[in-house]
């Protein structure tokens, strides 16, 4: 016999002694074995009183006065806790959750820039979009006494030094907030002759203005549209 048939015949040997030391470990079936589980059904669930009690694992409850101080934190950034400031933000927070003071502003500073320039020339379409009815029409009649004169207004807009809400308060589902504003502006206004009539072309101003927006917390419009503008004095 060869040494390769040696080898051969060797390794057939160990694979049945093999076979036979796993049977007499694994047992043969008897025909009293449970039915193999099926992981997906149903019945094989056990019932809650079969469950082992010591490895039931009982999730902490929600802390719902937590949670509220978790979202009202941002609000405290804004507004000391205790004013009637931070308890009317509080109040417009409980109706619309998605409302974020830092969101609200970033989005009044947006479109304090667009209706400024809008209305500097005389874009009635950007104006329509972010005024109320009763403000655009203001807006509208101011432009359209300007165009009959022949004047034209050119504005460079420099940027915002501060904007900061002053008031806020929820009368139903409508929020409204008033925010002060403080921009570098230069505008100035000419005749049909071409002739400087108001403001000034080189040097930069100081704006004050109080604007005031709101929307319905019901909405699925997230928007606020601009309602009453003052311009503060100082």
């Amino acid at each position: 016999m060869s040494s390769n048939d040696f080898i051969t015949l060797f390794f057939l040997v160990a694979a049945v002694l093999i076979f036979f030391q796993l049977r007499s470990v694994l047992g043969r079936r008897t025909g009293n074995e449970k039915p193999p589980r099926d992981l997906y059904s149903p019945r094989d669930a056990a019932p809650p009183e079969a469950a082992d009690a010591g490895k039931v694992v009982t999730l902490p409850r929600r802390d719902a006065t937590a949670d509220d101080e978790d979202r009202f934190s941002a609000i405290d950034a804004f507004a000391a806790p205790g004013t009637p400031l931070n308890e009317s933000l509080r109040a417009l927070n409980k109706a619309d959750p998605s409302f974020s003071p830092k969101e609200f502003l970033n989005g009044a500073r947006m479109a304090y820039e667009m209706v400024v320039m809008a209305y500097a020339d005389g874009d009635r379409k950007t104006l329509k979009s972010l005024l109320s009815r009763e403000v655009y029409d203001g807006f509208e009649t101011a432009i359209a006494e300007r165009e009959a004169r022949g004047e034209k207004v050119k504005s460079t807009f420099v940027g915002i030094d501060k904007a900061e809400i002053t008031h806020a308060e929820t009368k139903g589902s409508e929020a409204q907030i008033t925010v002060r504003i403080v921009s570098q502006m230069i505008s100035a206004t000419y005749d049909k002759a071409d002739v400087l009539i108001e403001g000034d072309a080189e040097n930069v101003a100081e704006v004050n203005d109080l604007w005031t927006f709101a929307r319905d917390t019901r909405s699925r419009d997230p928007n606020w549209k601009l309602v009453a503008t003052e311009s503060e004095h100082e």
